[in-house]
């Protein structure tokens, strides 16, 4: 991986601990869709059969029927589109030894369900199994022997809790509702199953829906239009269609449209897509998700996309997703993706309409990514000044109030100050208490979410092609307590430079591969733009590189920052073109952990120039790298006059720790907090997404309860997050330096793993 930044300041450490933890509000925007994916390697769980279950209310089973259908049934091998009833049909009645538990299940008669008080207690509940996530048909392996209770078959790792969506998971649930629907008798986690196995039912009806859409459009295609390909599908529907489907929802033509679109791709592009919303895997608005992503894709492009992110799409959150699929489809179809942002750019455009509320919103749409960051860090800056001005609100409202400031060249702090004194210090600053630059008070609760990674934020970073950079500088600072001059073009402060944390892969960067690249806080971007704003960043002196080793699957496994060559063996970078290679072999006892093979090759070639900008080389130097790690490189921009780089590559621990960063005290190194924080690019919270720069280095043991302040027993944890683990409640284990496991009240239990990146 490739990383470029233009400095590195880092957040102050939080002490660990319940009674060290803001008990405040907490931002309610604690981050999105991080990928909680199970530990590869975890040991299986005993195999068995599912215990017997009452029948739905529909009865559309007898009870031979449905023992007959759990017999030909392998919970790692369920068939989305399997439709028990036809099964339970065509197998032999012979209930053989399963005829003996006939009424020892979970079953309650109606009108006996324990009272909630009298549920089974934590201590009687079957072994909790490693859950596979949200969306996700419950437990990943079914658990053999009975759960008490009338709902026992939704505990994890029973029937109900494994079973794909559809009416028998339905009946089920319904059955154990109740009349008032309050659920007797259930337990905590027989209630979470089951709220899981509704929403499986609920995605397994809607596909069904959009199935029946399907057979409408076959049933009206265009005149001329015959059924075609695997799916006997028309190339396109009458005209009319939209509007038979809106009248009879009672719908905008618009959604109509939407809905026969949908339909459609999952017929010819989407196949996979379809089965996993059929089972409930995927809900319509992960389904979604991914046939927008496909839109410009043919139907074989669209299905080698689709295909890249299936086995992880029930575990993340929409936004997870989002970035996943999008990554998929500009690694199949690069130049697809560069033509549809260009095409799209051409209708950027800004939209305004009321709120609900009766206040109003203002939003650009398909603006340069580049000048979208820069603008948005500016807005933060100026939220800061009115912040230290005096004007009340978190840093929401203050930006929102620095966007209108930018947009009606206006100046808010006059606001909270009408009459500024008449004399200043030799500063500049009025004094009167306000905090300077660098003792800035805590922003609120809700200053660390992901649109706040302004100039002051940690982490890798590099100047955008149309950042504001050291050198394009207003002709001088705001002064608060002077002119009040309002935030326009020429009021930036002085050394203010725009910043972004931009994430290539080196092939990608040297014209060797097409992959996509990551913009911090934006998403993945194609490759075309990725290099455009890394050759961008190289024309600042400013900019600042590190370099991310990946196994197969993305995991960081090694990393270094790069510093500039020793003086006295530097040298000014040669004018673009070849050079010779230079071989690099490990130093013996050197060799890299133990399952990560160091880069293939180590005379990775600089791509070929086209004029167009810096012309990046890699190389190794032939210098001894730190041990175990993967040797050191050197680094070249092909600027005349810029010295090379040189990055020593460190090792991550990830299965294993030698302890080779830890620290002595409480506080980590700088170089620890920087590790930990490229394994986990992103808080380690099941479903959090927020950057690991905004979070806290927390200790998963407490290192006044003996933990370490080590790769091993630490990882970035938000402020949410953070409290949650701290509550009793909950339990967090770091099973190993890069897998963390959550275990909620309830007994479930959820699994993160490191950032995947870019491979």
């Amino acid at each position: 991986m490739f990383y470029n930044k233009a400095k590195v300041k880092f957040n102050p450490f939080l002490p660990n601990g319940r009674w060290f933890v803001t008990s405040g509000p907490v931002s309610p925007d604690s981050g999105q869709g991080d990928d909680p994916a199970r530990v590869p390697g975890e040991p299986e769980l005993p195999g068995g059969d599912g215990q017997e279950l009452p029948s739905s209310a529909t009865d559309w089973l007898t009870d031979d029927e449905w023992l007959d259908w759990l017999s030909t049934v392998d919970p790692e091998d369920e068939d989305p589109e399997n439709d028990p009833g036809q099964a339970a049909r065509g197998a032999k009645a012979t209930r053989g030894a399963k005829g003996a538990r006939s009424g020892q299940g979970s079953r309650a008669p109606k009108g006996s369900r324990a009272p909630r008080a009298s549920r089974a207690p934590k201590a009687a509940r079957v072994p909790k199994g490693s859950r596979r996530g949200p969306g996700q048909p419950g437990s990943a392996r079914r658990i053999p022997a009975d759960s008490p209770g009338p709902v026992g078959a939704f505990a994890t790792g029973q029937v109900m809790d494994t079973a794909p969506g559809g009416p028998v998971v339905f009946g089920h649930a319904e059955h154990a509702a109740g009349d008032d629907a309050r659920f007797a008798g259930a337990t905590d986690d027989e209630l979470t199953g089951l709220i899981c196995g509704l929403d499986r039912a609920e995605a397994a009806a809607c596909a069904l829906k959009h199935a029946a859409v399907a057979e409408l459009i076959r049933r009206s295609p265009e005149d001329g239009c015959v059924l075609e390909g695997p799916a006997q599908m028309p190339g396109t529907y009458d005209e009319f269609t939209e509007a038979e489907l809106a009248a009879a929802l009672a719908e905008t033509r618009q959604a109509a449209a939407g809905m026969l679109g949908l339909a459609q791709d999952l017929e010819i592009k989407l196949p996979g897509t379809k089965a996993a919303f059929r089972s409930g895997v995927l809900r319509l608005a992960k389904v979604e998700i991914i046939a927008r992503a496909i839109a410009n894709l043919d139907p074989d492009e669209a299905r080698a996309a689709e295909a890249l992110v299936l086995d992880r799409a029930g575990r993340l959150t929409p936004a997870g997703l989002r970035s996943a699929i999008a990554a998929a489809v500009i690694q199949v179809a690069p130049d697809k993706a560069r033509k549809r942002r260009e095409d799209a750019a051409r209708n950027a455009r800004v939209q305004r309409w009321l709120e609900d509320s009766g206040n109003a919103a203002l939003m650009g749409r398909e603006l340069p990514p580049a000048d979208v960051l820069a603008a948005d860090q500016r807005m933060t800056w100026w939220a800061k000044e009115l912040k230290k001005a005096g004007l009340d609100g978190d840093m929401d409202q203050l930006r929102a109030l620095a966007y209108m400031d930018f947009m009606l060249g206006r100046d808010s702090r006059l606001a909270a100050q009408p009459d500024p004194p008449a004399s200043t210090d030799a500063t500049g600053s009025t004094g009167g208490g306000q905090d300077s630059p660098g003792r800035q008070a805590p922003d609120g609760p809700r200053d660390s979410g992901p649109r706040d990674s302004g100039p002051r934020d940690s982490g890798p970073r590099d100047s955008g092609p149309r950042d504001s950079g050291p050198r394009d500088s207003g002709p001088g600072s705001p002064d608060p307590g002077g002119t009040r001059t309002p935030p326009t073009a020429g009021v930036i402060p002085a050394g203010f430079a725009g910043c972004i944390n931009l994430t290539v892969t080196l092939p990608t960067m040297l014209g060797l591969a097409d992959r996509p690249g990551v913009i911090s806080g934006l998403g993945p971007v194609d490759p075309a733009l990725a290099r455009d704003l890394a050759r961008a960043a190289a024309r600042n002196p400013k900019t600042t590189y590190c370099v991310t080793v990946t196994d197969e699957q993305g995991h960081a496994i090694g990393h270094g920052c790069a510093r500039p060559e020793p003086k006295s063996h530097a040298r000014a970078a040669r004018p673009p073109g070849p050079r010779p290679p230079r071989g690099h072999d490990p130093p013996a006892g050197h060799d890299p952990p133990a399952g990560h093979d160091p880069p293939a090759g180590h005379d990775p070639p600089g791509g070929p120039g086209d004029g167009l900008g810096p012309v990046f080389t890699f190389t190794a130097s032939g210098a001894d790298g730190p041990p175990g790690g993967y040797g050191t490189w050197r680094l070249s921009t092909g600027i005349p006059g810029r010295p090379d780089l040189l990055i020593a590559l460190d090792p991550i621990a990830l299965d294993t720790c030698d302890h080779r960063f830890e620290a002595r005290g409480h506080d980590p190194g700088v170089k620890l907090r920087h590790l930990t924080q490229i394994r986990h690019a992103t808080c380690t919270g099941p479903t959090c997404r927020r950057p690991s720069r905004q979070c806290d280095f927390e200790h998963n043991i407490p290192h006044e309860a003996g933990g370490r302040t080590c790769m091993c027993n630490s990882g970035p944890k938000c402020r949410h997050e953070h409290r949650l683990k701290q509550d009793p409640r909950w339990k967090v284990e770091q099973i190993t330096p890069g897998t963390i496991r959550w275990t909620a009240p309830s007994g479930r239990q959820y699994v993160t793993e490191p950032t995947r990146y870019p491979t």
